[in-house]
């Protein structure tokens, strides 16, 4: 069984879609100090000392809840 992506790889095959989660893939995919490792606490908050809208802030814990769906369902195949 393959090892589950981590958050920022799956997140990352999102940036073809038209949507906020999408939009966010792109912006990280862009982003050299994008804090892979720090989970979704130290993304919020790299996030927030950016200046990120709110909007940015709520599509990357959408992305989250998506990714923990993904995650079961890796664990479960």
């Amino acid at each position: 069984m393959p090892k589950p992506k981590s958050f920022t790889a799956w997140l990352k095959t999102h940036a073809d879609q038209s949507s906020a989660i999408g939009d966010l893939a792109r912006d990280v995919s862009h982003d050299p100090d994008w804090p892979s490792r720090k989970g979704l606490p130290g993304q919020r908050t790299y996030l927030e000392e950016c200046g990120a809208i709110p909007a940015a802030i709520e599509a990357l814990e959408r992305a989250w809840t998506r990714y923990e769906v993904y995650r079961v369902a890796q664990d479960d195949a």
